[in-house]
């Protein structure tokens, strides 16, 4: 069984059951994660978005089945290393796009992101593997 972690904007989608056919095909036998930073992000937007209880429900029973990477010394240092590379480039990068990479890359797993661009640098330099559309 293979492991794959969710950014954001997948797991949004995956949540409102608008996941795109063809990346769904490719996920088949998967187990989703998600980071401690999706997490985070997708309460955000419930609360600046005003959901209610039904999707607030929906959400809640999405995340409990669902393994969460949490953060640790080792994600920390990760991060830390990657954001200082990133900088040194001059690369203007998120700060929760970061704290998403190095979750994976310190669990060595692929990322399923829609956001390609945002991550292309960290895939080529540092080994992330992207999945895509």
């Amino acid at each position: 069984m293979s492991y794959v972690v969710f950014d954001t904007n997948i797991a949004s989608l995956t949540v409102k059951g608008r996941m795109p056919a063809a990346l769904a095909a490719r996920l088949v036998g998967t187990v989703e994660i998600v980071s401690f930073v999706t997490v985070g992000e997708l309460a955000k937007w419930s609360e600046v978005r005003s959901w209610g209880e039904r999707q607030l429900g929906v959400l809640d029973l999405w995340l409990r089945q669902r393994p969460v990477i949490e953060s640790s010394e080792e994600v920390s240092l990760t991060w830390g290393r990657l954001a200082a590379w990133l900088q040194r480039r001059g690369v203007p990068y998120s700060d929760n796009d970061g704290w998403i990479a190095a979750c994976c890359l310190h669990e060595g797993l692929p990322l399923v992101t829609r956001n390609v661009k945002d991550f292309t640098d960290v895939a080529s330099e540092h080994g992330l593997v992207l999945i895509t559309e």
